[in-house]
């Protein structure tokens, strides 16, 4: 039996027979996969989007972080496990370990988890209205195409499933180009239930998805998922038509937008990607020194890596570099202030780089405004370079490499559309870089 199978089972299981907490403090005892697959009930909807939603955070840190080092955005020291500053760097990937099997697990546990969810709605007998069904729906799959999105940005051109509908006949994997064509007509056919959904959800909406939280509005996420998706696959006009109908707003908070959210309630999930300052080579996350080395003076969003310092015994503040591996490091990363800040999953500052990126080649004009809206948020004024798309687009990999910083390992996935990652410094000598995570061995058994 194939690897996928046996986590999709096992996950699941996990999450509906064992006592767990989502954010909001709600129980996911209670229903089992059958009676959630075979007719599902007004409460069992809630609770089994609640453990979807809850499962898209497992093993987050993992892969951001796998990512983000591939990416040198920053390394990723672990005196417990040399992998991080050995395979991770190097290259030379192991199809057997944890920063290989776990993301790729989790996502489709989740996946899992949504399609039991929409196998019930097919099958219901209870009182949902046919706007509840289909914006229960559209909910759903648009996290199922999110989810498939990220087992492919790890991948890459190994291919993924896309559909593991049933565990007992799973269908073959799709190349890079397909998959990503079934990720954007899934969340085309969401987008058109959303639109028949109705003016509300019948189930609970966490509160990282609170801006997005009636059918009409997280609409607009699926529109920024989607325009994502059609940056990543060259289709441009496409992906500025989307961004008409996202959340995108080029005078708005750049923050805003859709979030994954923690809790320390009961046994629900803390940030996995929150150290405090100055942590100690048991864990910790040390920003890329080419981070600070090649940023534009005064740039506010340095402040994402704080100096590592430390009291000297004599009352003054001295660097307290910290090394691992033959790395040295005098930066940490501090985007999270705290172990239940929340993590973006998309936010207004992509979308706009989306935007410009959109509009590099029909309109350069158009993409240097949208450019300007993030320089001039940062504090580094206008873009005064050339205009030829290349020289756009060196730009606008700039900006993406200091606004999404530590986020999402967008770096590692903007320099591969690109074929830049040989622009990827290397520390060490034997260092190397890859392009894609093996498929996971026993996916090949």
């Amino acid at each position: 039996m194939k690897n996928i199978k046996i986590y999709l089972v096992a996950v699941l299981i996990g999450l509906v027979t064992v006592s767990c907490e989502v954010e909001d403090g709600q129980n996911l005892n209670g229903p089992t996969t059958d009676s959630v697959s075979s007719d599902l009930s007004r409460g069992e909807l809630d609770v089994a989007m609640a453990g979807a939603l809850s499962d898209m955070r497992v093993f987050l840190g993992t892969q951001v972080d796998a990512q983000a080092v591939a990416g040198r955005e920053y390394w990723r020291f672990q005196s417990s496990d040399p992998r991080w500053t050995g395979d991770l760097l190097t290259g030379i990937l192991d199809n057997n370990t944890f920063y290989t099997t776990n993301p790729y697990a989790s996502r489709y546990a989740t996946i899992k988890d949504i399609n039991l969810l929409l196998e019930g709605l097919e099958n219901t007998t209870a009182d949902f209205s046919a706007e509840e069904i289909a914006a229960s729906k559209g909910f759903a799959n648009t996290l199922k195409a999110h989810e498939l999105l990220m087992v492919l940005n790890q991948q890459y051109q190994n291919g993924i499933r896309i559909d593991v509908s049933d565990p007992d006949n799973l269908g073959e994997f799709v190349d890079y180009n397909t998959a990503l064509t079934e990720v954007f007509n899934l969340l085309s056919s969401a987008a058109s239930d959303l639109s028949n959904g109705g003016g509300s959800f019948p189930f609970m909406v966490p509160s990282g998805f609170a801006s997005v939280a009636t059918p009409s509005s997280f609409l607009t996420f699926n529109r920024a998922l989607a325009a994502r998706v059609e940056v990543y696959r060259g289709n441009y006009a496409s992906a500025n038509s989307l961004l008409q109908n996202s959340f995108m707003d080029l005078a708005g908070d750049l923050y805003n937008g859709v979030y994954y959210s923690f809790s320390l309630t009961g046994a629900d999930l803390p940030n996995p990607l929150f150290f405090s300052l100055n942590a100690s080579g048991a864990n910790a996350r040390i920003v890329h020194p080419s981070f600070i080395e090649d940023a534009e003076a005064n740039d506010a969003r340095l402040s994402k890596a704080v100096e590592r310092m430390i009291d000297d015994g004599n009352g003054n503040m001295v660097p307290n570099p910290l090394t691992q591996s033959n790395l040295t490091g005098f930066y940490d990363v501090f985007i999270y202030e705290s172990n239940i800040d929340p993590v973006a999953i998309i936010r207004n500052e992509e979308l706009i780089l989306l935007y410009a990126e959109a509009n590099h080649i029909s309109s350069p004009s158009t993409a240097v405004s949208a450019i300007n809206v993030i320089r001039n948020a940062a504090g580094i004024g206008p873009y005064t370079g050339g205009t030829s798309p290349a020289e756009l687009v060196n730009e606008i990999l700039t900006q993406r490499r200091y606004s999404l910083f530590a986020e999402g390992g967008h770096r590692w996935i903007d320099l591969r559309r690109f074929n830049r990652l040989n622009e990827l410094p290397l520390d060490r000598s034997g260092d190397g870089t890859f392009e894609q995570f093996p498929t996971p061995l026993t996916e090949n058994q």
